[in-house]
C-alpha cells in the first residue's frame, strides 16, 4: 500500500471494526492489511490496484461499475470473482458500512446470526495482527 493510501485504509478499518460485529479480526494476507469475518476474507487492500476490495455478487458489481465508474471498478484479476474495488479517493463509508454488514451476515453461521439477532451478548473476538503468509 502506498503510504498516502494508509489514511484511507485506516478510515475503512475504523468503520468496519466500529460495527462491533462478533467474529471479526484484523490480519495480514499476502503482506497486505485484511479484515476477516468468521475466519473468511471480509474486506482487504489490493496491492496491485492500491484500492480496497469488497465482496459483492457479480451482477451487483456490474451494476455498481456501470452506475458509478468513477467510484467502483474491477480489473482482469477480479473479472470472474464476486468482488469490486473502490477508488480510494472516492471511499464511500456509507456504502462500505452497508456492504460490510451484509457480507458479515452472509458469512456468519446460523448460530451466530440467531444469537446476534436476538441481542445475545456474544463476546467479539479481539482484533489481532497475525501474519498468515497467504
Amino acid at each position: 500500500m502506498k503510504p498516502e493510501r494508509q489514511p484511507v485504509w485506516d478510515r475503512l478499518k475504523r468503520t468496519a471494526l466500529g460495527l462491533g460485529l462478533p467474529g471479526v479480526e484484523e490480519t495480514i494476507t499476502h503482506g497486505q492489511p485484511t479484515l476477516k469475518a468468521h475466519g473468511k476474507l471480509w474486506v482487504w487492500w489490493s496491492p496491485h490496484d492500491d484500492a480496497p476490495v469488497f465482496k459483492v455478487a457479480i451482477d451487483e458489481r456490474d451494476m455498481l461499475v456501470g452506475a458509478a465508474p468513477d467510484t467502483f471498478f474491477f480489473t482482469a484479476h477480479y473479472k470472474d470473482h464476486p468482488m469490486v474495488l473502490m477508488r480510494p479517493e472516492k471511499l464511500d463509508l456509507e456504502w462500505a458500512h452497508a456492504n460490510l454488514v451484509r457480507v458479515w451476515r452472509e458469512q456468519a453461521s446460523k448460530r451466530v446470526l440467531k444469537a446476534y439477532d436476538e441481542g445475545a451478548q456474544l463476546q467479539p473476538r479481539r482484533s489481532r495482527r497475525r501474519p498468515t503468509g497467504r
